[in-house]
């Protein structure tokens, strides 16, 4: 005869409450560093925010030897870059998840997807390299050259593509950050869309809707709080990355123009460039208020992406 097997014993509540406990911990714990970091970066910086205040936000002036700093150019710099990397990589991110969850072919789906996110695992340092040594120069020869030409003279048009061509400033950062963004966007935003219900998308096709209808009536409705995630994801890669763009944006401390091909600066680059050889005092401040200038712009940015969030879903309420 067989015996049904005896069920295991269930921890007890002291399992429950030090599991609590643990869990607990780790969020206090953690909230306590982010709060600690602020802190250390903020005692860090006084000097350069008791000298010069707000007004470091809007003076482009960066003069070691003088002992006057401003961050508006790295400001701008990283702003800059990191903008015309999301404009670049959602799309694309977006049609590689549409292309691997509705259009691949079996035999494809999996060797492209691995192939794009084997492109995260490359060293940022390889970024640079290659961006400036081989994306720098064709850039330079085949797309400034030919607008420099086309647009010199024209209002407004012929100042963004100004400045020297040699392949490095603002747009080339921009592209490399774009590059470096995409597999994280792309593998998010796929991920995402297959986890929409099948019948949703099955019945949608069995009205006539299209592939672009079901995608942009059924998965995206379905799906816009990971797709938003992998984009604040991918944005915070963009703003963070350090070598890559120490590489290809030029590392030039004066905004001369608002060239996209303009050599600039950036808040990593800057850090990664003078804080070893910055002596104590106000240079060193001075960066040190970069960082929490960053660290900022990042709580900005994921402030709003949650306010975003929210709006959307009180509009689905209000549809509802």
């Amino acid at each position: 005869m067989n015996q049904t097997p005896a069920p295991k014993a269930r921890s007890g509540p002291l399992a429950d409450r030090l599991f609590g406990l643990a869990a607990k911990g780790a969020a206090i714990f953690t909230l306590g560093l982010l709060l600690a970091i602020l802190t250390s970066l903020t005692i860090s910086a006084w000097p350069a925010i008791a000298k010069y205040g707000l007004g470091f936000l809007a003076s482009s002036a960066w003069d070691p030897v003088q002992e006057e700093f401003g961050g508006l150019v790295m400001i701008y710099g990283t702003l800059a870059t990191s903008i015309i990397a999301l404009l670049i990589a959602v799309p694309v991110s977006f049609g590689i998840a549409l292309f691997l969850t509705e259009l691949s072919p079996a035999w494809l789906k999996r060797p492209l997807g691995t192939a794009i996110e084997l492109l995260a695992a490359i060293p940022s340092i390889v970024y640079g390299m290659w961006g400036l040594l081989v994306f720098g120069p064709v850039l330079a020869e085949y797309v400034q050259q030919p607008l420099q030409a086309a647009f010199t003279g024209v209002p407004y048009l012929g100042a963004f593509v100004s400045g020297p061509p040699v392949g490095i400033g603002i747009l080339s950062a921009g592209i490399i950050l774009a590059i470096m963004i995409i597999p994280f966007i792309s593998a998010v935003m796929r991920d995402v869309f297959e986890v929409t219900p099948p019948m949703l998308k099955e019945s949608a096709y069995g009205l006539g809707a299209t592939t672009w209808e079901v995608v942009y009536k059924i998965v995206l409705p379905f799906t816009k709080t990971g797709v938003i995630g992998g984009i604040m994801l991918g944005l915070g890669r963009a703003i963070g990355e350090t070598m890559a763009v120490t590489f290809v944006i030029g590392n030039f401390n004066q905004l001369d123009s608002l060239s996209l091909f303009q050599a600039a600066n950036s808040i990593t680059s800057a850090l990664a460039n003078e804080f070893a050889e910055a002596g104590e005092g106000l240079h060193q401040a001075a960066l040190m208020y970069l960082g929490l200038v960053l660290f900022f712009i990042t709580f900005v940015i994921l402030s709003l992406s949650k306010l975003l969030l929210a709006q959307l879903r009180k509009g689905e309420g209000a549809k509802s």
